[in-house]
């Protein structure tokens, strides 16, 4: 028989920690790279360039180690990925020259996946009536390390030099590496995972992408939205920066600031999505988008009233893709639950790409036609992505709390169905038996002490 660990608060707030120092290893070396040109002796754009190997690095992690997390156990990878990603966080922060720090960024970059291994892993966690507010809480801590991690990167640069923030960061990845050692249940993973070789492996968020329909859907409205959100932000600095404003960059850090607020609407925003379900959700945010680009079209017409219409635009804007990205996230874990790393990988992996699309769409489009051209293309993004949404495949269905379905995702029960995990393995892994859902099991002395994590047979 198997078991289910249902977190409890201090374990879910927990790991939401842990997203926010993942996610903020990312960005903390954007505030310093002045600094580290300066006391490298080296130009601003070859500074510049840790960032890019980090990024770099983040991406390779994601397609190479993310989807590790349906073989292996989560918190030995979490426990893995922390610790190498403290060594090279110290490595960079001990950096003597450029060529160094580069190589050790690109590390840090690889190795510091946690949250993309935590999402997957709380989903499989909980009940299907309380994934969307999880992953909600998850969410508000990954946006928490993006914001404070650059601001307080800067304050510590500022003054104790640019290896301060480094050599902190790697204090708390280690630090956060034993504490999860103790604290995160065993989980068991799939064993039909295990039968496919890595090389294959690594092709399978591909095959997830064709053969599961709700993944594409999920994945389509996510690269839109994130394509917009991205399109918004690009065009938006150029915009304060040009001659309607002839503001600098420090003005753009500032705008930024309204992020903030989706610290507090995610995890509402996964409280209705286990009520309500996700396409909802889902809609309502991608009508938000489409009202952003109106709202943000005030922002071309310069002075007081434009800064209004720009703060107001991005904050709807901000709100809105990031609470539809809860509304995603739980229909994507729902679809196959020995494979959510996998999934996660594609979902992911897809957003990004539209997120790099946006960006580059709107350099153009700003050059060529100014501003009103960046607020069109967020709409028909926006749009895009309610017309798919619509046009899904069926109203697939997740339990409620009171025992029915409701759309939006696949139910709980055809989760479980050894019947049904075996005819999609067959399909997508060529294998004869069924894939086992992915469970917890806690072995005596294991599990975790203090935090609320009680056992439940299934």
């Amino acid at each position: 028989m198997t078991s289910r660990s249902e977190p409890g608060r201090g374990l879910v707030l927990l790991l939401a920690v842990t997203c926010a120092v993942a996610v903020g290893n990312l960005y903390f070396p954007q505030a310093v790279g002045p600094l580290v040109a300066e006391g490298l002796g080296t130009d601003a754009a070859a500074a510049a360039s840790v960032v890019t190997a980090t990024q770099i690095g983040y991406t390779a992690g994601m397609v190479l180690l993310v989807p590790l997390g349906d073989r292996v156990r989560h918190r030995t990878l979490l426990v893995v990925f922390l610790s190498l990603s403290g060594l090279a966080l110290l490595a960079a922060g001990c950096a003597p020259a450029l060529g160094p720090l580069l190589a050790a960024s690109g590390l840090v970059g690889l190795t510091t996946v946690a949250a993309q291994v935590v999402a997957p892993m709380a989903a499989g966690m909980v009940a299907p009536e309380r994934r969307g507010a999880v992953l909600g809480t998850l969410l508000s801590g990954s946006t928490g390390g993006m914001l404070l991690s650059r601001t307080l990167g800067g304050v510590l640069g500022d003054r104790l030099g640019w290896r301060a923030p480094y050599l902190v960061a790697a204090a708390l990845a280690l630090l956060l590496a034993g504490v999860l050692a103790y604290a995160v249940p065993v989980t068991r993973p799939s064993p039909q995972a295990g039968r496919v070789p890595y090389r294959l492996f690594l092709l399978e968020p591909l095959r997830l992408l064709r053969t599961e329909p709700e993944l594409r859907r999920s994945s389509f409205c996510q690269a839109m939205a994130f394509g917009a959100f991205s399109a918004a932000w690009t065009g938006a600095a150029l915009l304060l920066t040009g001659p309607a404003y002839g503001l600098g960059a420090s003005a753009v850090g500032l705008l930024a600031l309204v992020g903030a607020v989706t610290m507090l609407c995610t995890p509402y925003a996964g409280r209705l999505v286990d009520r309500h379900g996700p396409g909802p959700v889902n809609g309502v945010c991608l009508l938000g988008v489409l009202a952003a680009a109106a709202v943000l079209a005030g922002g071309g017409t310069g002075g007081t009233g434009g800064l209004v219409a720009l703060g107001a635009g991005t904050l709807l804007l901000d709100v809105a893709m990031q609470c539809g990205s809860v509304a995603n996230q739980a229909r994507v874990y729902a679809v196959r639950p020995d494979a959510r790393s996998r999934l996660g990988t594609a979902y992911m992996t897809c957003a990004y790409l539209g997120g790099t699309a946006g960006s580059w769409a709107a350099v153009q489009l700003y050059a060529a036609f100014g501003w009103g051209s960046v607020c069109g293309l967020i709409a028909l993004m926006a749009g895009a992505a309610l017309v798919r949404l619509r046009r899904g495949s069926g109203p697939a269905e997740i339990p409620s709390r009171n025992g029915h379905t409701r759309a939006g995702a696949p139910s709980e029960k055809q989760e479980a169905d050894p019947d049904d995990a075996k005819t999609t393995d067959e399909r997508l892994l060529s294998a004869k038996t069924a894939a086992t859902p992915t469970a917890i099991d806690i072995p005596a002395g294991t599990g975790p002490r203090g935090l609320g994590c009680p056992t439940r047979s299934r």
